[in-house]
């Protein structure tokens, strides 16, 4: 698609209202809320994308983003101009998230009363017609979902695989190169292309399976008849294709495979040579997602569903379902899914799902000042990922309302995160234990596990907690800082001691960090009471290195320690609570309870785990069919495993229409 810029250089579109008889939007308004990087916050993933003002996709053409700057009708006041949303917001006239973006009395805002002067004349048709664009635009309508034939397996979805194919615990996958997160998940088309290191991982993993395959013989009963005969090589090779690539052989493969096989008269040692063969073949290294091919639909669909909701490949009888047909139907997804949800394979692709949303690697990664939290050690940082496991997955498995995410009162813990909760050691590892009562604590915003990974080596992040609540809960993308901005705050000296939120003032009143870190950093004021390992602070403590050997207050090995009063007025900024834009809250538990009752987060729920077993960012023309998932899941009183029935459903059957959960039990 061109875009507008290639057509018309932009500093003529900035000149054109001045000299044009007709005012248009890509002609004045447009590149001036370009420059003023608008759309950065008002777009489908941006913080600004619950308000009315939202911009369609960047590489849409000229005609959809005029009627979009006609759109904008609906933010005026046709009677007073000047008292238009429209013309206030942008100016920060009122109280504006993203803070002054056009200045006044600058020849920007003069373009900006010009267009609002113009939509104020609309007549009854123009208006009729703009807010026609924007009944469209939430529809979806004209905008295309984008499409993959194929996605490479995962290295989870790899080793998964190969278990339940060959039987092999090895985890084979864990030696290929790591793989990258990319729109929060390490499963997304844009990033599985094959680098040359992972494809020599793959030759070498193939040859060590084969081989471990035949340790000791057939142990795992691959070849379903003894004799080495024509007829025996030809049902081997069939029955095992149609499992490795999870569609039946056709006639040339097969014939292709058979001739391997032969070369090698020991029975064993031929069907060695195929599977090494085979776990190097794209049809087992990338999986079907879409075809065209009437004959091989089935089997994309059964491949589909046991990658969503098993993160392994299809069973014998999902295989022998496509093959009767008895996917083709809602009724008939339904009945499959919901009893594939009852199999421990579903567990742990949930799990595998949580790790990645939840961000354990970065806990599993991380390093903390030894001086400050001697107690934190890899051992530590496990029992936290294993704590919020446990956690969701009583939550789905349960039936429970999945929003108690962030309001229950309990947790699951062992004996070295007790000591960080200050309770008890549990009986069992990682048994059910009640927060304190007073300890401000709610779901997983009051775990160490987000309160941990969210933090820096040496003390918690306002910025890095705003951000994870932001991306992970509210599905909000911040944009990156500016090239060659500084992000350094002041160094805190003894002469001038200083909390978090005093040192952030920095972005407060720089103008180029102001406007985002306005978004994220008052959520991480609200959780200042936690320190780094998730541990209660009722001060925020310095220290300062000291001569040694000097006996005043304070001064302990070398150290003068400081202690600060905490402000914890934290707020969501374009959540709402009451009468209040901005829902205001002091610690997790308030946090929790602001989440878990606003439609944003709850739809970020939703489309979380869209993104992930779609294995891509959502689009404009996903709108109708998450409208519909986020629907269910509201109607099901927030249970996951509805949740995950409505997302397969609606994969399967976007054009359906209405309602395709036909069967559930809520």
């Amino acid at each position: 698609m061109v875009k507008i810029s290639q057509i018309i250089p932009l500093a003529c579109l900035a000149m054109a209202p001045l000299y044009a008889q007709e005012v248009t939007f890509l002609g004045g308004l447009y590149p001036v809320m370009e420059k003023a990087n608008c759309r950065n916050c008002h777009n489908t993933e941006g913080v600004a994308s619950a308000t009315r003002l939202q911009f369609p996709d960047a590489e849409v053409g000229p005609d959809r983003l005029e009627a979009f700057g006609r759109s904008l009708v609906v933010l005026i006041d046709k009677n007073n101009p000047d008292d238009s949303l429209l013309f206030k917001k942008p100016t920060a006239r009122v109280v504006h998230g993203g803070g002054e973006k056009i200045k006044p009395g600058s020849p920007e805002e003069a373009t900006l009363k010009a267009w609002i002067a113009r939509l104020a004349k609309f007549t009854p048709d123009e208006t009729a017609k703009a807010v026609k664009y924007r009944e469209e635009e939430a529809s979806g309508k004209g905008y295309t979902a984008p499409r993959a034939d194929l996605r490479r397996l995962t290295h989870s979805q790899y080793n998964h695989t190969v278990r339940d194919l060959l039987g092999d615990q090895t985890g084979p996958a864990n030696q290929f190169p790591p793989e990258d997160f990319v729109s929060g998940f390490k499963n997304q088309i844009q990033a599985q292309s094959l680098s040359p290191l992972l494809i020599e991982g793959y030759s070498a993993a193939a040859e060590k399976l084969a081989k471990n395959a035949f340790r000791g013989g057939d142990t795992h009963a691959l070849i379903p008849c003894k004799q080495a005969s024509a007829a025996c090589r030809s049902r081997f090779v069939k029955e095992f294709g149609l499992k490795a690539f999870r569609r039946p052989l056709d006639l040339a493969e097969q014939k292709r495979y058979e001739a391997l096989m032969v070369k090698e008269s020991d029975l064993n040692k031929g069907a060695q040579l195929v599977i090494e063969a085979m776990l190097q073949s794209p049809n087992f290294l990338f999986r079907m997602e879409s075809t065209s091919d009437a004959k091989l639909k089935p089997y994309a669909a059964a491949s589909r569903l046991s990658y969503a909701l098993w993160d392994s490949m299809p069973d014998a009888d999902l295989l022998a379902a496509a093959a009767r047909g008895e996917l083709a139907t809602p009724a008939g997804v339904q009945k499959i899914a919901r009893k594939m949800l009852d199999h421990t394979k579903a567990h742990e692709a949930l799990d595998e799902y949580v790790s990645q949303w939840l961000r354990f690697d970065r806990i599993l990664n991380a390093s903390k000042d030894r001086r400050k939290y001697p107690t934190f050690t890899r051992e530590t940082a496990v029992a936290m990922t294993e704590e919020a496991r446990v956690f969701v997955s009583d939550l789905v498995w349960n039936d429970k309302n999945f929003m108690d995410m962030f309001t229950s009162n309990y947790t699951f813990v062992n004996a070295d995160l007790a000591s960080i909760y200050g309770v008890p050691a549990p009986a069992k590892e990682f048994d059910k234990v009640m927060f304190p009562a007073n300890s401000e604590r709610a779901g997983i915003l009051g775990q160490t596990l987000f309160l941990a990974l969210t933090s820096k080596p040496e003390d918690s992040s306002t910025t890095a907690r705003g951000l994870f609540v932001r991306e992970q809960f509210l599905c909000q993308h911040v944009p990156d800082p500016p090239p060659g901005v500084n992000t350094n705050l002041p160094p805190v000296t003894e002469a001038k001691p200083q909390t978090n939120r005093d040192r952030m003032s920095e972005h407060a009143s720089n103008a180029t960090c102001k406007t985002c870190h306005s978004l994220i950093d008052p959520i991480g004021f609200g959780l200042e009471k936690f320190d780094a390992v998730g541990a209660r602070r009722e001060k925020f403590q310095l220290q300062f290195a000291t001569a040694r050997g000097e006996g005043a207050a304070g001064r302990r090995g070398g150290f003068k320690t400081m202690n600060i009063d905490i402000d914890v007025n934290g707020y969501v900024t374009g959540i709402p609570e009451g009468s209040n834009p901005n829902a205001p809250f002091t610690s997790p538990a308030q946090l929790g309870a602001v989440l878990a009752k606003s439609p944003k987060c709850q739809q970020c729920v939703a489309t979380q785990y869209f993104r992930y077993t779609t294995g891509r960012e959502t689009t404009a023309a996903d709108r109708p069919v998450l409208r519909k998932i986020v629907d269910e899941f509201q109607k099901s009183q927030f249970r996951f495993k509805e949740l995950i029935i409505s997302t397969v459903l609606q994969r399967e059957f976007p054009n359906a229409g209405g309602n395709v959960n036909v069967a559930s039990n809520h």
